[in-house]
């Protein structure tokens, strides 16, 4: 089964299910939304979404009115949210799927007109979207304002004073903005206590496992499980090259295996000679560069023949670990995974 695939993705549901409810508690009472933009990060936003709904979640995030409108279709109920804003020109389009738009700037505001309910974003030191504090005074007063919302630039970081800053303006900015719920934290902002909590928790790379935490043990469950198939297996009698640049000489008594899984598959170009995969729960280590296609990898001494799977990601090598290896982060690594994949949906 499944034999024409160059790899298998299995994404437990129940695990994210749990990652949720694992943040509920953090919150303490506090309500919890989840973020699902980007395809729920790679994952797949319809399995995703509705394993949510079914935990509980009824405050769903995306990024883009076209996300939203995609969600609309698939749960109907559900109260959706565009972190975007409203982009211009489009405001039909929110109202005709009852789409809540994230307002970041006086424009926006002018522009919405008070057609329905919506968010207010300030910006408290990302300087990425938002009204800026000062301007706080130039909003008009009556609007229908659901999420009062900011967003944390450095929560993963422990003890960044900016954080404390943007607690501090964000307090002073639900003092001044009428509105029904307020919300700062993502993920990381969370573990930060209840001091960040307001109203309205915003998880997003919590539920997909990514360590909200990178200072201590990741508190969250991994959901992901990649596997490459091997599709040959080179026994080295003499000394030669592996892979473009040949960057990587191997040498007799060798043996490498190559797998179908490469850049076009979200395999980081940049994980060249640096990633470690796993054989029947031995350790590989990727030689040579990362191709298209195709890795290599050392199983020296180790059983692996054609037509074996690899864990690519798993127990043993969380999205974490690809992006510390990579030199970036789990986000990134989550939603790059490729369309070529065979996904499996469990739980």
């Amino acid at each position: 089964m499944f034999e024409t695939a160059g790899g298998l993705l299995s994404i437990d549901l129940s695990i994210i299910q749990a990652n949720y409810r694992r943040l509920c508690d953090e919150l303490n009472g506090k309500n919890c939304s989840v973020v699902v933009k980007a395809d729920a990060y790679g994952l797949g936003i319809e399995p995703v979404s509705k394993a949510l709904w079914e935990a509980g979640a009824r405050t769903f995030f995306v990024a883009l009115p076209d996300e939203g409108v995609e969600l609309r279709h698939i749960l109907p109920d559900a109260d959706i949210h565009i972190l975007g804003g409203l982009f211009k020109g489009s405001a039909d389009v929110y109202t005709t799927h009852n789409l809540v738009p994230v307002l970041n700037s006086l424009e926006q505001i002018q522009d919405w007109q008070n057609r329905a309910r919506a968010d207010i974003q300030v910006d408290t030191g990302m300087t990425r979207l938002g009204i800026a504090p000062q301007d706080i005074g130039q909003i008009p007063s009556g609007l229908n304002t659901d999420v009062l919302m900011s967003h944390f630039a450095c929560a993963d970081e422990r003890g960044h004073p900016l954080s404390i800053q943007q607690i501090e303006t964000f307090t002073q900015a639900v003092q001044q903005i009428e509105h029904t719920r307020a919300s700062l934290c993502n993920s990381a902002g969370i573990f930060l206590g209840e001091k960040a909590h307001f109203d309205l928790g915003r998880p997003g790379c919590s539920l997909y496992g990514i360590n909200p935490t990178p200072h201590t043990t990741n508190p969250m469950q991994n959901p992901v499980h990649l596997q490459g198939k091997v599709i040959q297996v080179h026994e080295i009698d003499t000394q030669q090259s592996v892979g473009y640049g040949a960057t990587y000489k191997l040498h007799a008594g060798q043996k490498l295996a190559t797998i179908a899984v490469g850049y076009a598959d979200g395999y980081l170009r940049s994980l060249s000679s640096k990633a470690t995969v796993y054989v029947e729960g031995q350790a590989a280590q990727v030689i040579g560069r990362v191709s298209m296609d195709a890795i290599g990898i050392d199983v020296s001494g180790m059983k692996c023949e054609e037509g074996q799977y690899v864990d690519v990601i798993g127990p043993n090598n969380t999205p974490d670990d690809l992006a510390k290896w990579a030199g970036t982060i789990g986000y990134e690594i989550l939603t790059s995974l490729g369309r070529r994949y065979k996904r499996i949906y469990k739980g």
